[in-house]
């Protein structure tokens, strides 16, 4: 065989799920039909959670380099007309503030790791030079997957190399599809989405252009502190702003009008629409342009077909609001990969890649309508005609629009509820132990060893992570001043690293003297007592 594994497509899942294999040695192909990563900023929010990936791997260091400046503020900012009226601001950290935040939080935000203000367009890179070093990965870029056969053993993968239209087979033990949503894997199969599509708002609903420009005198037209994203908000022009480098660089998107010939578009009309958006004229150099549909809330009705899976924009495409779309492909690739793994070793069991779409699917669903209720919320977010009038009813219409939107932005910004809180309840991999987790909410996450959820995470004494505690297999936790002996998981046939931890409060934490916690750092099992047949829980949680 060419792989153990290959992988369709290369944008964050394909490249998150090659270093997942990687990381654990198994040979893996990827295949993709643009020549490198992308060349156009797009998401740009990696969540607390993706953060804790990265820092699994050995890389969330590297990420906070990129993108902006270390101590460029990453503030919301609304306005009527950025260079005008400053309506509402949600305060956020800089990358260089996060640092020493992270340690002084607790409840909701105890993580690991803060979320990372970046675009994709450095996050992509990121990910395929960590891919590169790991000898058992082989990223070719300038291949385009045109479709495959599988059978009981193996995955065929028909591929074309753009540059030159030679045509080669490679074949694997399994097929990972992450790419996108045209991509020929999804395609094949014939996988349908489900949800809401088309739907229209005065922002954020329909057809929508990105303008990448570049404007080094921006900041001197803005007479307000930096924020990472500006919002105009006004009766004639919406648009999101986003700073890239925090120097020069930045995407501005907007809605078109119903029917408008997206492909005749001028570049001065484009320019007169951020004019607009901004409230004066500036010099700008628009470096890309791409049109893209916005008011989509798709899950992709199956994630898998015998040896071929889909990860990514394959399987659920988002209006981006909320930052969700990019982040649920991370936790997808993270799930199939230790998946893939355990089952290309041999200590995962029969049914273990069953339990990807059973676990990820419901997370798509969930994430995907917490998007479109941000999507709802801004987009329909009020702009009267007085707006902007310097009158005792423009002060008041102004007042009005910075209560919706401040609330507006503590909902959409901070959202550890969803960061940290999806779930794969009714899973069979997880054993639960008859307790109710808490509620599913947004804003809020309670810490919660419940099994089926992210492990509970502390700072421990010695400043270090509980999370880099973990082995990159399972761990046992041990907790507390005299847990139960737990040689028997020593003795098992699939990798198990036992970590003793008496630290004050961990006991209390996890409810529980024994917790048995996934590659993924999720929560499987947890107990007081070794059960009387541990070969029968670890072969329930590795999927026999």
């Amino acid at each position: 065989m060419d792989a153990q594994v290959i992988i369709a497509g290369g944008g964050p899942a394909g490249l998150m799920l090659a270093n997942e294999l990687g990381r654990r040695g198994i040979k893996t192909l990827l295949l993709c039909d643009r020549p490198s990563t992308t060349s156009f900023p797009q998401a740009n929010a990696t969540q607390a959670r993706t953060m804790e990936h990265y820092r699994r791997l050995g890389f969330a260091d590297k990420v906070r380099t990129v993108g902006l400046p270390p101590d460029y503020p990453t503030d919301v900012a609304y306005f009527t007309r950025i260079g005008q009226h400053e309506l509402a601001r949600f305060a956020l950290p800089s990358a260089k503030e996060t640092g020493d935040l992270i340690k002084s939080l607790s409840g909701s935000w105890s993580a690991a790791e803060l979320p990372h203000r970046v675009s994709q367009l450095y996050v992509e890179r990121v990910l395929r030079e960590e891919a590169e070093k790991l000898p058992s990965v082989t990223l070719r870029f300038g291949w385009r997957v045109d479709g495959f056969t599988q059978n009981a053993e193996s995955v065929t993968v028909e591929a074309t190399c753009v540059a030159d239209g030679t045509k080669h087979h490679f074949t694997g033990s399994y097929l990972a599809g992450c790419d996108a949503a045209r991509g020929a894997v999804r395609r094949q199969l014939g996988f349908r989405y489900r949800g809401e599509a088309g739907t229209a708002r005065d922002y954020m609903g329909g057809r929508m252009l990105s303008i990448w420009f570049r404007a080094p005198k921006l900041y001197d037209l803005i007479p307000f502190k930096r924020a990472w994203q500006y919002w105009a908000v006004n009766a004639e022009q919406r648009g999101l702003i986003v700073a890239i480098d925090g120097k020069s660089e930045f995407i501005f998107m907007f809605q078109l009008k119903p029917g408008a010939d997206e492909g005749a578009i001028a570049d001065d009309w484009a320019k007169a629409a951020l004019y607009a958006a901004l409230g004066c004229p500036c010099d700008i150099e628009i470096i890309d342009r791409v049109p893209w549909t916005a008011g989509l809330a798709l899950v992709s009705e199956r994630f898998q077909d015998g040896r071929v899976f889909l990860a990514g924009d394959a399987v659920h495409l988002f209006t981006p609001t909320g930052g969700l779309g990019y982040n649920t492909a991370i936790e997808d690739a993270v799930n199939l990969g230790w998946k893939l793994a355990a089952t290309l070793k041999g200590w995962g069991g029969a049914n273990l890649l069953a339990s990807y779409e059973r676990e990820r699917l419901p997370v798509a669903e969930r994430n995907t309508g917490f998007a479109r209720y941000y999507a709802n919320s801004i987009g329909n977010a009020p702009a009267p005609s007085e707006l902007e009038d310097d009158s005792e009813a423009g002060e008041a219409a102004r007042n009005a629009a910075g209560v919706y939107l401040n609330r507006h932005a503590r909902e959409e910004f901070n959202i550890p509820g969803i960061t940290f809180g999806a779930r794969y309840d009714g899973s069979p991999l997880i054993l639960g132990d008859g307790s109710t987790p808490p509620p599913d909410q947004a804003n809020t996450y309670v810490p919660s060893a419940v099994p089926g959820g992210r492990a509970p995470h502390a700072w421990l004494s010695d400043g270090r992570s509980l999370y880099d505690t973990f082995g990159f297999e399972f761990t046992l936790l041990r907790l507390g001043k005299n847990p139960p002996d737990a040689g028997a998981f020593a003795k098992a046939s699939m990798p198990v690293t036992l970590v003793d931890c008496s630290e004050p409060g961990l006991r209390d934490l996890y409810d529980a003297d024994l917790v048995l916690i996934r590659p993924d750092q999720i929560v499987a099992w947890r107990g007081d007592r070794v059960p009387e047949d541990v070969d029968k829980l670890l072969a329930t949680v590795t999927g026999a």
